[in-house]
């Protein structure tokens, strides 16, 4: 009878030790030590299979969210998409002189917030300017006339100086400020050059689109003859934009110019746009070429072309001025148009332009899409530049 009864106080006891192994575990004998692993072990091993389960069935639960913001992600830029499309005029060159305002404005920025306008404050301000590749001819006649209006009327607020630099870099651009406007005779000839990789072929599709939306009837000339594929990437825009686009498989430049001419006079066409090869300033002979070209185009109407543009990349910096001075002397340009201004900082060549070759600026392509075309303005761009 007592034996029965120790088993069963013994068989107790056994059960209250087992229940709670978290209290032995803090400080356990060498001999519970074995059996409180075993039991670890085997909860381990019991409730994986467990966990394995609920995360299957977590795993549609995460991926309803992922959907979701997936969703949102397509509304948003949906949303963002349309707010691009209605950008003012100005608000789009701001947008495309991004990386030229944030070069420019860092170094501004901290200048302008030391509120000491001394000539260490001009000479960074010069550098910085020059940095952007304002140049450093226009960075001086900048630098000078805004020493000389801070001091007549007394500027020492940052705010106010920012505003002034504005105002005498928007004056300076004007000098280029010509839109090409009031287009009367027909055909009206636009005869496009420039380097290798300015932009010149999408430069022309773009051009097409901006004059058909002026409400005037386009035909182009495929007149680079040089480069394979030339006339095909024309066709392309030409096909884009529903206008006709006359190409000879070979031949002379000019001869496609002269064709598109007879074409657009007998269709009532107002406006050819001609390409031509891209040459660089050093190939004497190509540049001759283009000279050529503008005599047999001269045969067919003594006036024409109407208009020569040279097409130039903004990231050329500096060199820009180089091809204005080469291409000038080979085919007088009367306009330029400045490609890829959203892509670089050095968008002050601009300004460069207008204190040492006050050649037009007609156009500015601040984006890669087809309506990224814009007119040049001096008041939009130093905004873009500056604010």
């Amino acid at each position: 009878m007592f034996d029965f009864l120790k088993k069963i106080f013994k068989g107790s006891d056994s059960k209250k030790t087992e229940s709670k192994p978290p209290k032995q575990s803090s400080a356990p004998s060498k001999k519970s030590s074995k059996p409180i692993e075993e039991v670890k072990k085997k909860t381990v091993t019991k409730k994986t299979p467990a966990i394995q389960k609920n995360k299957s069935k977590l795993i549609p639960a995460k991926t309803k969210p992922k959907l979701k913001n997936d969703k949102t992600s397509v509304q948003d830029q949906t949303v963002e998409s349309t707010e691009q499309k209605t950008l003012s005029f100005s608000e789009k060159i701001k947008a495309g002189l991004k990386k030229t305002r944030d070069a420019i404005s860092v170094n501004l920025s901290s200048l302008i917030s030391i509120k000491k306008i001394d000539q260490n404050f001009y000479d960074d301000l010069e550098m910085t300017l020059i940095a952007a590749d304002v140049g450093y001819a226009a960075s001086q006649q900048i630098i000078e006339e805004l020493k000389k209006r801070v001091k007549q009327e007394g500027i020492d607020d940052g705010a106010k100086l920012k505003q002034l630099l504005k105002v005498i870099l928007t004056e300076l651009l004007q000098e280029i400020e010509k839109p090409l406007i009031h287009i009367k005779q027909t055909p009206f000839v636009i005869l496009v050059v420039g380097v290798n990789g300015a932009g010149k072929t999408t430069t022309i599709g773009k051009l097409t689109k901006l004059l058909l939306d002026e409400g005037k009837s386009v035909l182009i000339a495929a007149g680079d003859t040089f480069r394979a594929a030339a006339k095909e990437q024309l066709q392309v825009w030409g096909d884009r934009n529903n206008v006709t686009v006359i190409s000879q498989e070979t031949g002379d430049p000019s001869a496609v110019i002269y064709d598109s001419m007879q074409s657009a006079k007998a269709k009532g066409i107002d406006i050819v746009i001609a390409d031509t090869a891209g040459r660089l300033p050093t190939q004497k002979h190509l540049i001759d070429e283009l000279a050529k070209i503008k005599k047999v185009i001269k045969k067919f109407d003594e006036s024409a072309p109407h208009e020569t543009i040279l097409v130039l990349d903004a990231n050329t910096g500096q060199n820009a001025i180089n091809q204005i001075k080469t291409f000038n002397e080979a085919v007088t340009l009367t306009g330029l148009i400045m490609t890829k201004l959203d892509g670089t900082a050095k968008g002050g060549i601009v300004a460069a332009i207008a204190k040492e070759n006050p050649i037009p600026l007609r156009f500015i392509g601040v984006g890669e899409k087809i309506d990224d075309l814009k007119i040049f303005s001096a008041e939009d761009y130093a905004e873009g530049m500056l604010e």
